[in-house]
């Protein structure tokens, strides 16, 4: 895991460290420059001087009898060689005549090599004769270089100090964000308090609302799962206590007949038990955390085709005119198995309340321009201030528990209902067919 503070620390250094190379450089540069102008200057001065010295009384022949320097003396890198010469080019003086400095007969400063040195010698032409002042380069380059290693020390002491105040700067900047993480870290997993953002820096902010909103979701998720297998336990408890009832009344049937009813009911008991236990589980998965949903192109038509043809014979069973209608072409984009189990509860739900002789109709079409679904049965309808919370899990209105008391509805129908529209971006309303009696469901999507 990277460590935002050595990251930043990393990049601080390395751009001081670059800062003190350029500096050091710059120095070095600069001072070579200053000297240039100082010494060209003063070679300058000392040639014209030199010139300008009344040297007539001595010959090149004395120039060459004079004794050379001893051995030992050895010259200072820094020196600097003087040299005057008859205007033919003769040798009149020299201040080391070690150095063989070339004549030159035009005024000018130039850079010449002398054996394995480079000199830069500025040459005085005047009626007296010719006179010459030099200087090795690397003297010049010796004396810019230890004028900027003189700059090295403080530099990296400069970029010590720096370091250790953004060190001291990064962690106390970073000690709330520490103790709001030690704080996390010590909470359990049933604790979803905000985090107190007063002390937060304004950078981490948007991080710690963005827990903080994570947390609030967290919290409802929690509630609303705690609520539901709070439910989920209750509504199991009864239809177990049913089953072990005709289980023991399927025991004591005195007779051939009484076993056959109670063998009926414990069939009928297991059955509404085995579809509670679907609907359950067509919960978990219509959650918006439950199975990934699929992006199919389903075409609505024969979506209702399929399902009317699939609960056809319940409805025949039952007595009820279970029929399709097809307005127009109509495609949605979303899982077709979900889609399966939207529409199959819509069916069932109205098959369940619509009394025998009944109409129960299946459209798919288009309401304004966007693919809908509509279920249309004649029954007893949804009181208008009960329609809200119909889609409230487990929840069922006085009509329906009256009605289908033998059916064994769970309440579930229309929470899966919504639970899947919303997975898939529609909208489910609730309304009253056109004769004012009965319940129309219309499911409306988005356009593909």
């Amino acid at each position: 895991m990277r460590s935002i503070e050595r990251y930043l620390l990393a990049w601080i250094m390395g751009a001081l460290s670059l800062g003190a190379l350029v500096l050091v450089l710059v120095t070095y540069l600069v001072t070579l420059e200053e000297m240039n102008e100082i010494y060209n200057a003063d070679l300058k001065n000392v040639a014209e001087a030199l010139g300008a010295y009344n040297h007539s009384g001595r010959s090149a022949e004395e120039f060459a009898a004079q004794p050379p320097l001893a051995r030992d003396d050895i010259p200072d890198r820094t020196e600097i060689v003087t040299i005057t010469w008859t205007g033919d080019g003769r040798p009149v003086f020299s201040s080391d005549p070690r150095v063989a400095i070339p004549f030159m007969s035009v005024e000018a400063l130039t850079q010449t090599r002398v054996g394995s040195e480079d000199w830069i010698v500025y040459t005085d032409v005047s009626p007296n004769g010719v006179a010459q002042a030099a200087q090795r380069s690397a003297a010049r380059h010796e004396i810019a270089s230890e004028s900027a290693s003189q700059t090295i020390l403080p530099v990296i002491g400069l970029v010590l100090v720096v370091a250790g105040l953004m060190v001291f700067a990064l962690r106390r900047g970073l000690r709330p964000l520490d103790a709001a993480a030690r704080a996390l870290a010590a909470r359990s997993a049933q604790t979803l308090v905000p985090i107190d953002g007063a002390d937060v820096p304004r950078e981490m902010a948007p991080l710690v609302s963005s827990i903080n909103d994570l947390m609030a979701r967290l919290a409802v998720a929690f509630v609303a799962q705690r609520r539901f297998l709070a439910d989920a336990a209750h509504e199991l408890r009864t239809p177990t206590t049913a089953l072990r009832l005709q289980l023991q009344l399927l025991k004591q049937a005195p007779d051939a007949s009484a076993r056959a009813d109670a063998l009926a009911e414990l069939e009928a008991g297991v059955a509404r038990t085995q579809r509670l236990i679907e609907q359950l589980l067509q919960v978990a998965r219509s959650e918006p955390d439950g199975e990934a949903l699929r992006a199919d192109r389903v075409d609505l038509a024969e979506l209702v085709h399929s399902v009317v043809g699939t609960l056809s014979v319940k409805a025949d069973r039952h007595g009820i005119d279970l029929g399709a209608s097809i307005a127009t072409d109509a495609v949605v984009c979303g899982d077709a198995e979900q889609l399966i189990v939207l529409l199959n509860n819509l069916v069932e739900n109205a098959l369940r309340y619509t009394p025998e002789g009944g109409v129960v109709d299946v459209v798919a079409g288009l309401h304004e321009g966007q693919p809908a679904l509509r279920v249309i049965d004649t029954g007893p309808g949804i009181p208008t201030d009960e329609r809200d919370r119909v889609f409230t899990r487990f929840y069922r209105s006085g009509n329906a528990r009256t009605l289908a008391a033998d059916e064994g509805g769970s309440g579930l129908g229309l929470a899966i209902v919504r639970a899947i529209a919303e997975r898939h971006g529609a909208v489910v309303n609730l309304l009253t067919p056109a004769p004012g009696q009965g319940l129309e469901v219309r499911v409306v999507f988005p356009r593909p």
